[in-house]
């Protein structure tokens, strides 16, 4: 078996809101190069632990590390730079700018002084390329002079991972990446995702609730329940696993590998 570097690592991540603890004394090891899902019903803390993994969210305790650095608390363009892009449950995109609009703002993020008005030649050229790059590999080519509000949501969803990937991270935060779209549409969406995971040095991190989709491109899983982590392994092992059949699924659901 191969052993693989650890990309991202908690240690005791902990997360309350009052006397409520959202995340609860969370640690684990995300490896480089992999597609690591995590799962668990609604209420689970897996977007509050998503959002302490990208910055929008300080955590009560515990840490969050990168590539061996100590990034707790550190803002969300702070990560950005460092290369880990983060997608939200709700399309997150500029409805009223165009598609490549959309993309370059996100190409942007690049370069340095990104969002001066005066960008020299040489970086706004790779910007151009970098965009025009990027909506081709999402399939939005014909689509790149629309206004965002005018494509469907489906196509929304790989505009916003076209955002994330325009700035080149290594690591991809998926918060519930197939949500709202329709079965049809969900397909090709996860094929891009793997194409993308696969063609290179991406990390995909994803926080998913369609079983078929996890149980499918998962590399390892992590089950969160009330807070804390329940169960963790290949696809095969959590769909084994008694624990996760009773406090996930009510044992009335078999997971399918």
């Amino acid at each position: 078996m191969t052993v693989r570097e650890t990309i991202i690592e908690t240690q005791n991540l902990t997360k309350y809101f009052g006397a409520l603890a959202a995340v609860d004394d969370v640690s684990l090891k995300i490896e480089a190069g992999t597609l690591h899902a995590i799962i668990g019903p609604n209420g689970a803390g897996k977007t509050t632990f998503f959002n302490m993994l990208s910055g929008n969210l300080k955590p009560t305790s515990g840490k969050v590390f990168y590539k061996g650095m100590d990034l707790t608390g550190k803002p969300i363009h702070r990560m950005i730079h460092l290369g880990i892009g983060r997608s939200f449950q709700i399309t997150n995109i500029f409805p009223n700018l165009t598609v490549h609009e959309n993309i370059r703002l996100a190409s942007q993020a690049m370069e340095d002084n990104n969002f001066h008005f005066l960008m020299d030649t040489a970086k706004m050229v790779r910007c151009e390329e970098r965009t025009a790059e990027v909506i081709e590999r999402v399939g939005l080519k014909s689509q790149s002079l629309l206004p965002a509000r005018a494509l469907s949501h489906g196509d929304q969803r790989k505009l916003e991972l076209g955002m994330i990937l325009a700035p080149d991270p290594e690591v991809l935060l998926l918060d519930e990446p197939t949500a709202g779209m329709a079965t049809d549409q969900v397909p090709e969406l996860i094929t891009l995702i793997q194409e993308v995971q696969r063609s290179g040095t991406k990390t995909v991190v994803l926080v998913e609730h369609n079983m078929n989709v996890v149980m499918s491109v998962s590399d390892k899983i992590t089950v969160m329940h009330q807070g804390k982590v329940l169960a963790e392994g290949t696809p095969a092992e959590i769909a084994a696993n008694h624990e996760v059949q009773t406090a996930y699924l009510g044992g009335l659901y078999d997971l399918k590998v």
